[in-house]
């Protein structure tokens, strides 16, 4: 038996009807990809239901539950939206991936027109292709892996020379690069982060209290408490061997921010994020990003759109190590039975986040 996550279970019911498979051949919606085939009984040949051709008459129309179905029926595969072929967002996942591992691979960075011919596209298109599944430039993703594996040698002990070209920074200029990556210095790192200050202040809102911690590069921890004590020591948790210095007053504006987004999740937001993670954090990070207030999306389907469709489980660890609540969504991630999920701060909170913004 297939196992299907409630998402693909709930697009299977939205195809069931010949009248929804029309809507969604008429409008050519991507999402009935994979649900079901349309068949055109005056040429002969079945499509995709977003197949770009233009449309037959409605009475010239039949559906299939799968390609399979229509080749039973003596129908054959369209020659321009090749529905024998991986759909596009398989090909793209696929070629994704394949570029990620050759960045984490290669000690010399491969260049864009390099993976894109390797890939079989334009290098402007390989490149947007490449940062809409991510988040990142194929150059930034391959400067996150280094800095990451930098970063692990230094927590081990190795000096920060040895750390430096072990990770594949060829000089010692790339330092400065690390350095402004993590948002420490490379002995601050190797410390744990011992010697890192940031500000910090917390207010009421809704939901309680809420702490924020404010790097020189904008908002880097958003934390939930039911006090202003346990808010407090939530943002610490983030950041458990860093100084954080009582800002409150001067933080005014930024706590503002922070409380008007959490009593409308779906507003506008401009402070500046300060977002540190490893890289497959961040690709997660960045996919959180993208999904629409009002939302939700399970693991899996997060998984498949940073094109790492075997990682729910990876992802949903991602989501509990998100630094910054809110900001980065993480509370529109649900499980793939239908159920809410986890969430740092309680499930009560998440319901509330989600209500809030289904409202809207």
């Amino acid at each position: 038996m297939l196992n299907m996550d409630k998402d693909t279970v709930s697009n299977r019911h939205a195809y069931a009807s010949a009248a929804a498979r029309y809507r969604a051949f008429a409008a050519r919606d991507v999402k009935a990809e994979g649900h079901f085939i349309i068949a055109v009984k005056t040429t002969g040949i079945y499509c995709r239901p977003n197949c770009p051709a233009r449309p037959p008459k409605r009475e010239n129309i039949e559906f299939f539950d799968d390609i399979a179905s229509a080749r039973k029926a003596g129908y054959r595969a369209c020659l321009r939206c090749k529905p024998d072929e991986p759909a596009q967002g398989a090909r793209i996942a696929e070629m994704v991936t394949k570029a990620c591992r050759r960045l984490e691979r290669d000690e010399t960075i491969p260049s864009v027109s390099e993976l894109a011919r390797g890939a079989g596209f334009s290098a402007g298109r390989f490149h947007r292709l490449f940062k809409e599944a991510t988040g990142l430039s194929p150059k930034q993703y391959a400067l996150a892996k280094r800095v990451e594996l930098f970063r692990n040698r230094l927590k081990r002990g190795e000096p920060v020379t040895a750390a430096l070209y072990d990770s594949g920074f060829n000089s010692s200029s790339r330092a400065y690069e690390a350095s402004r990556r993590l948002g420490a210095k490379p002995r601050d790192v190797k410390s744990g982060g011992a010697t890192l200050t940031l500000q910090a202040g917390v207010a009421r809102c809704s939901l309680g209290h809420v702490g924020i911690a404010m790097s020189e590069r904008g908002l880097c921890a958003l934390a939930f408490g039911d006090s202003a004590k346990a808010a407090q020591e939530a943002v610490q948790s983030r950041f458990p061997k860093a100084k954080l210095l009582d800002a409150s007053v001067q933080l005014q504006g930024a706590l503002e921010h922070v409380v008007a987004l959490v009593e409308e999740p779906a507003g506008a937001f401009d402070l500046p994020l300060d977002i540190r993670g490893t890289a497959f954090q961040e690709r997660v990070w960045q996919a959180l990003r993208k999904i629409p207030a009002g939302e939700t999306r399970s693991y899996g389907a997060i998984a498949r759109a940073i094109g790492e469709p075997s990682a729910s489980r990876a992802v949903a660890q991602a989501c509990g190590a998100n630094k910054i609540a809110v900001a980065i969504p993480c509370h529109r991630v649900v499980a793939s039975d239908g159920g809410v999920g986890g969430y740092a701060f309680g499930v009560k909170r998440k319901k509330v986040l989600l209500a809030k913004e289904a409202a809207e």
